[in-house]
């Protein structure tokens, strides 16, 4: 049987202590201000293990693209200004993206936070709206739509065709450069108002709380990116980002988990996506790329990491020499190497899902393609998601899978304009690298989307129909071409607003459990458990279950335990083994000391 992870069962043990039935759909957290009102919201994610679910408990596989220009000068995604918005998201959907990484910066969200969203170019020549390119972006006046108005219809337009995005916080200010500061905080800009205003981690936590708090009714926006590549000084940053346990401005562990944590008070349901650092403890990594500390310092939100995804990046010879590619490498002497300790362990030990947000980049016909060919293969055999970068063509140092967007217009005998939008896929490096590790039936090729009702584009299949009809027939590319349906846990989607209390422990003043509550339900103050056995019994440290293996089994225990779960049992024998810090208490202090010895950075010998 699978083993769940800890982080999933934590959530879910302390639903299931406050009474509630699980996850709650759109009327629970309101309805979207945009677009949302043929939504059954019905489609959040969450983790188990290293993988990711939908609400019925089946196994979905993120899959996708990204597309930049919302984090840049131009405000917009870029190449709107080439081609139609319906025609590139369609196109989009048909070549089987699933989802979009969407960069953005915290001077877009603070403008859109403050109800003054930046305007942007013309997106159609003159304003005219008779003329059949990006009409949706024009408002009824014959103005230009600004950047939040763009991005609800992209968002809208991504609804319709069966894909799902998340943005990423791809720089502190608007800046087409800005992925070279490594920090998500000490940068300035101009607010709209005309007055300077500094990024600091409070505005970066508030921008984002806000963003989940106004799209909270839409699960097309499925999570938050919560900054691209932390990194060291390079770029004009005043000092590195680090990993630990410290209360450092620049320590990157603890801002991600206090940013979680405003992100879920107002949406518990988004997926939270953190990526690495640069060097962790002597070893050096891609920037953004180094989650070795996550082995060590896991980020910890207050109601669990059913929500976390981390999100490394990597990159060819191409993008820059690294020592790991001077040799014959292959995909062994890349895990030995560079890629295990450094990312791959978190799925290899089945600790928490991964999803390379940034891969890719330009076809060398030598060292640059055969590391894409075997980071392809490795994500498919080890169902880790991804969004290759990118769609547009103009990444400076790794190009895209478009070469270039035409648009033509016809006008018809009636006079009518007719138009279409038409874009180029560079198809060596869509067939061969990025067209096999996208989600797809195995047998008819069918792509699978991640919306339970809508099909991804053409010839997609939504999800609900993959899971209805191929799964236990053909399977998809996943597993080797596994054949199956569930395999994770059935999540109950109610339909009564959860209300989010926080609850203080009674000896314990300063700590908090959060639990989601139905209306008018009495909340419980978890117990403080003492272990009162005799002295006298042998202590078998971390065997909670008494199964003989000290595993992630005893710290989902442990977790369950502690927040009243009434199916988590532990004998006399168990509470002993469970109490590996030697304290009063069984808590999740002793599960996460279970789950260093599990990852072997401590020992219980």
């Amino acid at each position: 049987m699978k083993k769940h992870h800890l982080s999933a069962l934590c959530l879910a043990a302390a639903i299931a202590a406050s009474g509630t039935a699980g996850f709650m759909a759109d009327t629970a957290i309101g309805s979207s201000p945009v677009f949302a009102a043929d939504d059954t919201s019905d489609d959040w994610l969450h983790a188990e293990g290293s993988r990711l679910f939908d609400k019925n408990g089946n196994e979905v596989w993120l899959t996708g693209a990204n597309w930049f220009g919302f984090n840049c000068t131009e405000c917009v995604p870029h190449y709107l200004w080439s081609g139609d918005i319906d025609d590139m998201v369609k196109d989009i959907a048909e070549h089987g993206v699933n989802v979009l990484r969407l960069p953005v910066s915290t001077e877009l969200l603070y403008n859109w936070m403050v109800g003054d969203p930046d305007p942007i170019q013309s997106v159609n020549p003159n304003d005219d709206p008779n003329y059949p390119i990006n009409v949706d972006l024009i408002n009824p006046d014959g103005s230009t739509m600004n950047s939040q108005q763009v991005f609800d219809v992209l968002l809208a337009k991504c609804k319709k065709y069966g894909i799902k995005a998340f943005i990423d916080i791809h720089s502190p200010e608007s800046n087409n450069s800005g992925h070279n500061y490594g920090l998500w905080y000490g940068k300035s800009f101009t607010g709209r108002d005309g007055k300077a205003v500094t990024v600091t981690t409070d505005v970066w936590i508030e921008t984002l709380a806000w963003c989940a708090d106004h799209y909270k009714g839409d699960d097309t926006l499925i999570g938050f990116d919560l900054k691209n590549e932390p990194h060291s000084k390079y770029g004009g940053a005043p000092i590195d980002a680090i990993w630990d346990d410290s209360n450092a401005e620049n320590n990157w562990k603890k801002a991600a988990e206090d940013c979680a944590n405003a992100i879920l008070k107002k949406n518990p349901y988004a997926l939270i996506l953190i990526e690495g650092v640069e060097g962790f403890e002597g070893h050096g990594a891609w920037w953004g790329g180094n989650l070795r500390g996550v082995a060590k310092y896991p980020v910890m939100p207050t109601s669990g990491t059913s929500q976390i995804v981390y999100s490394p990046h990597d990159y060819g010879p191409v993008v820059s020499a690294q020592s790991w590619f001077e040799k014959d490498f292959t995909e062994q002497t890349l895990l030995d190497d560079y890629w295990y300790d450094t990312w791959a362990y978190l799925v290899e030990k089945d600790m928490y899902p991964l999803l390379i947000g940034e891969w890719g980049g330009r076809l060398d016909g030598g060292d640059n393609e055969k590391w894409m060919g075997l980071l392809r293969d490795y994500m498919i055999k080890h169902h880790i998601n991804h969004t290759f970068w990118c769609l547009n063509d103009d990444s400076g140092d790794t190009g895209g899978l478009w070469k270039d967007i035409q648009f033509g217009v016809t006008r018809a005998a009636d006079g009518s304009i007719q138009a279409q939008t038409t874009i180029n896929w560079d198809t060596e490096k869509y067939d061969n690298y990025y067209y096999p590790s996208i989600w797809k039936t195995q047998k008819t090729k069918k792509f699978i989307g991640l919306d339970h009702q809508v099909a991804l584009g053409s010839n997609g299949i939504s999800l609900s129909e993959f899971y209805a009809n191929y799964a236990n027939t053909e399977g998809s590319n996943l597993d080797g071409g596994t054949v199956g349906g569930k395999h994770g846990s059935e999540v109950t989607i109610e339909t009564t607003p959860p209300v989010v209390t926080t609850t203080a422990k009674p000896d314990e003043q300063q700590t908090t459990t959060t639990v989601l509550t139905q209306p008018d339900t009495p909340t419980t103050t978890p117990k403080q458990e003492t272990t009162t056995e005799p002295t006298t019994a042998r202590q078998r440290k971390g065997d909670a279950n008494e199964d003989g293996d000290v595993d992630v089994a005893d710290a989902v225990l442990i977790c369950r335990y502690a927040a009243e779960d009434t199916e988590a049992t532990l004998t006399a024998q168990g509470k002993i083994n469970a109490n590996v810090n030697g304290d009063s208490t069984i808590n999740t202090d002793d599960a996460g000391l279970i789950l260093q010895n599990v990852a072997k950075l401590i020992s219980f010998d």
